[in-house]
């Protein structure tokens, strides 16, 4: 497995929209991508789904700006007809889940941060909330 994070929109969506208690983590998080400490990346429908809550809440060109500067740091992986093939005949309930997560599989990414960790049964890859995954961190590689 590579060093790459695949990032849910849930951690985006605290990022963006600054929630909290989990803004900090997730912006901890954001800041060791953007200083090339940690490689991002997610895929085209989680941008889709945080846009299409984002322009709700703070309107289109604010929400696209904002997805403008995350791609300087998140970059898109694809989601192909084999991602789509193993989440339905995946054990996931939720389908988007399973996508996102055969997605990273099949891209060699070990972990998942998301808040959602109750929705992964699969066992392959690590799947963190992002203040789990930064008690894993030693000290000299926190932003």
């Amino acid at each position: 497995m590579n060093n790459t994070l695949f990032i849910d929109a849930d951690v985006i969506l605290d990022l963006l929209c600054k929630r909290e208690p989990f803004y900090v983590f997730a912006a901890e998080v954001f800041t060791l991508g953007d200083k090339g400490k940690l490689h991002l990346a997610t895929t085209s429908l989680v941008y889709a789904n945080v846009f299409y809550i984002l322009r709700k809440v703070l309107g289109i060109e604010k929400a696209k700006e904002l997805l403008r500067k995350l791609r300087l740091i998140v970059h898109v992986i694809p989601i192909d007809e084999k991602m789509v093939d193993l989440a339905l005949n995946s054990s996931f309930s939720d389908f988007e889940d399973g996508l996102q997560y055969f997605t990273a599989r099949e891209n060699d990414i070990g972990i998942i941060l998301t808040r959602n960790i109750k929705d992964y049964k699969e066992k392959e890859l690590l799947i963190q909330t992002p203040e789990e995954f930064l008690k894993t961190l030693p000290i000299k590689n926190k932003a």
